[in-house]
């Protein structure tokens, strides 16, 4: 056997070991993250216009997949991982909501994000259109992730 195949199997026997190896984590993770997204500091921090959308779009789907329903606290924004959670602050009143990312946009301007009818209502924003917010974000954990599709085993 040549010494280029006898590397190349060795690679591949360490790629498999380290593949095999990452998969194995202890049941006690999981719960020492459970709650330290919370106390975490926001990985994204942004001002700008925002502006909100609803009937037009009430029914149509959405980036992700979803139907779009402008009564839930959604949000879509150009950049930022679908099903992140973001707390947006309207500048003006200091209201505050947390909406989930679920589409892409908005479209018009120079605008940060576009919020559903129901967010724009909490924040006060409804009637004049846009405002000027705040947007911090954590793109949702692996762990949170999983921990929402996890049933309870007993």
């Amino acid at each position: 056997m040549s010494h280029r195949n006898r590397l190349a199997r060795f690679s591949r026997a360490v790629l498999m070991s380290a593949f095999a190896l990452s998969g194995c984590t202890s049941g006690d993770s999981v719960e020492h993250d459970k709650g330290s997204t919370a106390s975490t500091k926001p990985s994204h921090k942004e001002v700008g216009e925002a502006s909100w959308y609803g009937p037009g779009f009430q029914g149509n789907e959405t980036a992700n997949g979803e139907t779009f329903d402008q009564n839930k606290m959604t949000a879509a924004h150009p950049t930022l991982p679908m099903g992140t959670k973001a707390e947006v602050t309207n500048l003006e009143n200091d209201k505050k909501v947390e909406v989930r990312i679920n589409d892409r946009g908005p479209y018009v301007g120079n605008r940060a994000i576009d919020l559903s009818r129901a967010a724009a209502r909490k924040l006060d924003m409804e009637d004049d259109g846009t405002t000027q917010v705040k947007i911090e974000a954590s793109p949702q954990s692996k762990t949170d992730s999983a921990n929402k599709s996890r049933k309870p085993s007993r």
